[in-house]
């Protein structure tokens, strides 16, 4: 019987897509860094851009090449800084902030929860289990998406990576977790879609596993997670969490068919 419920965001409860590529984004951005003082073309903001995000990352590559995680390994609103620093602009935190949002914005071709995640999660959260989050991502895009979509209050509490400096699979990312809310991992369970980020950092942080692979999962072969999900189900995902009987290893067999 799982006490704890630790869920990835992106892939797992929110069904996002996001393109920087649009050429409009860009002009756009330009456009509000204007407003400010900060006066690029769109190719130099572009560019200006992307540069800087190499000096903060150090130009380690991505483990997943997804635009949602938003390079989580930094704090994304040191970039936004940059780019009005550059223009000798000075800056406040609010004013990155919202610099940063309307990027984020502006890339968003659709963010909304998968059918059925709220009645999952208020399940859960009636059943007396507590309900934690663990995501590569940005806080300031990352924590007002959840607020828009309703489900801050779900959690009892929330890690993102770009506040710890490291991130999924790292080992170090889901001990934090653990460590912050004396979670027992003998009775907790990690709900992602990613075979690596997720299902792999979790078993080696001791947890049991709950894998669904959604339109937004990496391309890979199905990971050796305790339960398997080959689409999204969120009727499923709570049967499962909830399940209060010894069957794992037939639920194991059944979904991995």
């Amino acid at each position: 019987m799982y006490q704890t419920c630790i869920f990835d965001l992106y892939g797992t409860l929110v069904d996002i897509h996001t393109d920087e590529e649009k050429p409009e984004l860009w002009e756009r951005l330009a456009l509000f860094y204007s407003f400010y003082g900060a006066h690029y073309t769109p190719d130099e903001l572009r560019a200006v851009y992307e540069e800087s995000v190499k000096g903060f990352t150090g130009g380690a590559k991505r483990l997943r090449n997804d635009s949602h995680e938003a390079y989580p390994e930094i704090q994304i609103e040191e970039v936004f800084a940059a780019l009005f620093e550059k223009k000798g602009v000075p800056t406040g935190k609010e004013l990155v902030l919202h610099a940063g949002q309307f990027f984020r914005i502006l890339s968003i071709d659709h963010l909304r929860l998968y059918d059925g995640t709220k009645e999952m999660l208020d399940a859960v959260r009636r059943s007396g289990r507590k309900i934690y989050l663990l995501s590569n991502a940005q806080k300031i895009f990352t924590r007002y998406e959840m607020n828009a979509l309703g489900i801050t209050e779900c959690f009892d509490g929330i890690f993102i990576s770009s506040e710890h400096g490291c991130k999924k699979p790292d080992v170090q990312f889901f001990n934090r977790l653990l460590e912050t809310y004396r979670i027992d991992p003998g009775s907790a369970v990690m709900i992602g879609n990613d075979g690596i980020c997720d299902i792999d950092g979790a078993k080696k942080a001791g947890l049991s596993t709950l894998y669904v692979r959604s339109e937004i999962s990496p391309k890979e072969d199905f990971p050796d997670a305790d339960h398997v999900l080959t689409e999204m189900d969120m009727e499923k995902i709570t049967e499962i969490l909830l399940e209060k009987s010894g069957s794992k290893s037939v639920e194991i067999q059944e979904e991995k068919g």
